[in-house]
């Protein structure tokens, strides 16, 4: 059996799964902590003992690892965590403090590269026989690269972060005003794609409103809301297609909130060949099929890819 763990600013949910299956045999959450490591040290203790003490009253077969999902990445030079917006995380050794404790396998990974993992082992992306990518369009915007069958992760621990490459082609006549990202760089990809930037580029033009209510309104033929949804596919197929001219990987996945809109993926595929080397890209864009648990098997199934089990 195998525990996963997916972390992120509001709750840590634990789970056991069978290796390479998505059937999930016990689940549990508890809140993240607000406050300082420590705390939230002992909360992922806490999850992780409670999944190992239930496991054995189910007397099913032993644990084999642990796989943790959490947002940032470890600093390949240090071993401590970086890019977490769980502040206090950054600069800690996260993972050296979990396998301290267990005499278990145990492996890390961000939140958008469990998302990859899990959709290319039993998900929507199962067909690929070895690359996949996997992109997040929620809150954020972040993607996980899988070539050869493995997670890649890069020099930097920072494989797969195409939301904070600039919009290719960017043009303020068409884009909007030049845009400056939290990090620093401006006119990053997560400023367009993501849910939030899905309603920030709406809101240049017109009064603010949330994501669903605009996409409601595309759906009634609201003309601002069709030229809108034109204008977020196409910034998709812009920043996929950039992709696809670099790894050619074999499925893309879509996961997050805007996600689950199932109009975006006609039109996506429909302009996605205007931003490819060859006129004639066929690529196959399908919908995350593990929506908000991918993450927690993709943690799960983490060691297994690494062979770590």
């Amino acid at each position: 059996m195998l525990i996963g763990l997916d972390i992120g600013g509001t709750k840590i949910e634990g789970v056991i799964v069978t290796p390479n299956n998505p059937d999930v045999v016990f689940r549990l959450r508890v809140s993240t902590p607000k406050s300082n490591y420590v705390d939230f040290l002992d909360a992922v203790k806490g999850v992780i003992n409670d999944l190992i003490e239930k496991n054995e009253q189910l007397d099913i077969a032993a644990i084999q690892s642990i796989g943790i999902g959490c947002c940032g990445s470890i600093n390949k030079t240090s071993g401590t965590m970086q890019g977490a917006n769980i502040l206090y995380l950054n600069g800690e050794d996260f993972l050296g403090d979990v396998q301290s404790v267990y005499r278990l396998p145990v492996a890390l990974t961000n939140d958008a590269n469990c998302l990859a993992i899990s959709e290319f082992n039993t998900g929507a992306a199962k067909s690929a026989q070895s690359s996949c990518l996997a992109v997040i369009l929620g809150t954020g915007c972040g993607s996980g690269v899988i070539i050869n069958g493995d997670i890649v992760d890069g020099l930097h621990g920072l494989g797969g972060e195409i939301g904070h490459n600039p919009l290719p082609s960017f043009d303020t006549s068409v884009d909007g005003p030049n845009v400056t990202c939290y990090c620093g760089s401006e006119n990053c990809i997560e400023s367009f794609l993501s849910g939030t930037g899905f309603e920030r580029t709406w809101a240049v033009k017109h009064k603010p409103l949330p994501a669903a209510v605009i996409f409601e309104a595309y759906i009634d033929g609201d003309k601002n809301a069709v030229a809108h949804v034109d204008h977020y596919t196409d910034c998709l197929a812009r920043v996929l297609g950039s992709i696809i001219n670099v790894i050619d990987p074999e499925v893309i996945v879509l996961g997050g909130g805007v996600s689950n809109q199932e109009i975006i993926y006609p039109l996506v595929q429909g302009k996605l060949s205007r931003y490819t080397f060859s006129k004639h890209v066929s690529t196959p864009i399908v919908k995350a099929l593990h929506g908000d648990s991918s993450g927690v098997l993709g943690a799960a199934y983490l060691p297994l890819m690494k062979g770590l089990v």
